[in-house]
């Protein structure tokens, strides 16, 4: 996406109210079409769980919302992001933050910058690093944004703490406080209890409630049920590349729903507003 007008700031004022529209989206991962004709929209500082089992084509739509992977060209197709169909993706990606499913590869730093700090970690996220390299010019509100992003989560503990000492919970932090440090309106996390034991994943679960309670959107891919927070309202079923269901959660969490999803027989069982599968 190339950039159509100089002050894009300006162009999303009186459009920030929907972050997403996709229509009639199809998405291909080598010859092989992954997302058929997919529409959806969500507005921004909506709180979303993408449900649906492994292969459905969950973690592609989060990659086709972030601009890391593009629809197929087609008559009537449309992608917007906060209101907008071209952005310089420098500029579009300070307005939303990712949280990948995995704890290595681009997001943190691994063997070759074993002595990164947490702090470290998250400023690099400026410059979709995985380390501060040399060449890299941070400034003092980047120092004070990374700062403002550790405590948001609760991990100024962290700052000084080398990423290659902490737990996969504690990592898992640093990834949140990375994509936090642009003070997005819409955070996507894809699987965001991956490699997590129990404990971790429970201090996941109460920080992303904080983050959804001061008012910032959540768009979550997950097939666990004890993943979706109480804060998510809406829920988006899909299977084979396509949308089977999308509406409130109280209609589509449902056993009959959920096992004609997953092609099983699924069991629910709730503990006050949390659900659980079996």
């Amino acid at each position: 996406m190339d950039s159509e007008h100089p002050n894009q700031a300006a162009a999303m004022e009186g459009q920030e109210q929907e972050f997403l529209e996709l229509r009639h989206v199809n998405v291909a991962r080598g010859e092989r079409v992954v997302l058929e004709d997919i529409n959806l929209r969500i507005r921004a500082g909506e709180h979303v769980a993408i449900l649906g089992p492994n292969g459905c084509g969950k973690s592609t739509l989060i990659l086709t919302m972030s601009c890391q992977l593009y629809p197929i060209v087609r008559r009537g197709m449309r992608v917007r992001i906060f209101g907008r169909e071209r952005w310089d993706l420098t500029e579009l990606r300070r307005h939303f933050g990712v949280v990948a499913p995995g704890l290595t590869g681009t997001e943190l730093p691994g063997e070759r910058t074993a002595t990164t700090t947490g702090l470290n970690a998250v400023i690099a996220g400026f410059f979709s690093a995985s380390t501060l390299w040399p060449n890299l010019h941070v400034t003092n509100e980047m120092q004070a944004r990374a700062v403002e992003a550790l405590a948001r989560m609760e991990a100024l503990h962290l700052a000084e703490r080398l990423v290659g000492e902490m737990s996969a919970g504690e990592k898992r932090r640093i990834m949140i406080a990375r994509a936090l440090v642009h003070r997005p309106r819409q955070l996507l996390l894809d699987e965001p209890s991956n490699a997590l034991d129990l404990a971790a994943q429970r201090e996941l679960r109460e920080t992303l409630r904080r983050l959804a309670g001061e008012g910032t959107g959540l768009v979550m891919v997950t097939h666990h049920l004890s993943d979706i927070l109480p804060e998510i309202e809406r829920v988006i079923l899909m299977r084979g590349g396509r949308i089977l269901g999308d509406g409130p959660r109280e209609e589509l969490l449902t056993e009959a729903r959920l096992s004609e999803l997953f092609n099983t027989p699924v069991r629910i069982g709730r503990d006050e507003q949390w659900l659980h599968s079996w």
